[in-house]
């Protein structure tokens, strides 16, 4: 199983490791600071070094539970050989703080999240709801969250106080992933938001770029689409 760094340390832009497997896709590595696509994030890219060879990192995804970096061609690449990783850190960093900024979103609106995706500068999340929030509302008190710069805390929780806690859950379609005993959990401030998340986040919420404009639309009768612009 590949060692996943950027679980605990969101801000790593480089690292040295080993290449475990080669697949057809391209590289499993011992370690990485890539985040593979899942919950609406997209998965990293950026470049590997091998003996001064740059080789380009296309995408980062699970492949047969096989966390995969992915490359066009794999011809010369060898098992165990050392690499040095090269994040894309201008687009994860914007991933950051729009991951981030869905989570004050749900603070906001407190009902349950049927989707969302995250982009570089853009953000959504489709609620269970039947009527449009004010988007002027929302952008304000969006802009008031980030202003205040709560700090985001990453800790966890047992299985068992998950069940115990299904609140917690705000996601309808996706499940936290279960298996190793413990749940992720992603804080902010004391009490603004808490709720399981995989994802990579900023440390304040002072770095997210303040809000520039809120869309809403209608997904169905209870469904409302809100559209984050930075």
């Amino acid at each position: 199983m590949t060692i996943e760094l950027f679980r605990n340390d969101s801000y790593l832009k480089e690292h040295k490791t080993i290449i475990s497997e080669i697949v057809s896709e391209g590289l499993v590595l011992n370690e990485t600071i890539f985040y593979p696509e899942g919950g609406g994030q997209p998965g990293d890219e950026g470049s590997i070094v091998i003996d001064n060879q740059m080789i380009e990192i296309n995408g980062t995804r699970y492949i047969d539970n096989k966390l995969v970096h992915l490359v066009k061609n794999i011809d010369g690449l060898k098992k165990n050989e050392e690499v040095k990783l090269n994040l894309n850190w201008i687009k994860r960093y914007s991933y950051m703080q729009v991951h981030t900024s869905l989570h004050l979103l749900c603070s906001i609106i407190p009902y349950p999240v049927t989707g969302g995706s995250i982009g570089d500068g853009r953000g959504r999340l489709d609620f269970d709801l039947e009527t449009k929030p004010d988007k002027e509302e929302v952008l304000i008190k969006m802009n008031e969250l980030i202003n205040e710069d709560y700090s985001i805390y990453i800790s966890s929780i047992t299985d068992k106080e998950l069940d115990e806690n299904p609140d917690l859950v705000r996601t309808m379609a996706v499940k936290p992933p279960r298996g190793s005993g413990l749940i992720r959990m992603i804080k902010i401030g004391d009490n603004i938001d808490f709720q399981p998340c995989g994802g990579t986040h900023v440390n304040k919420t002072s770095e997210i770029k303040h809000v520039k404009s809120v869309k809403i639309e209608n997904k169905g009768k209870m469904n409302k689409r809100i559209i984050l612009n930075f």
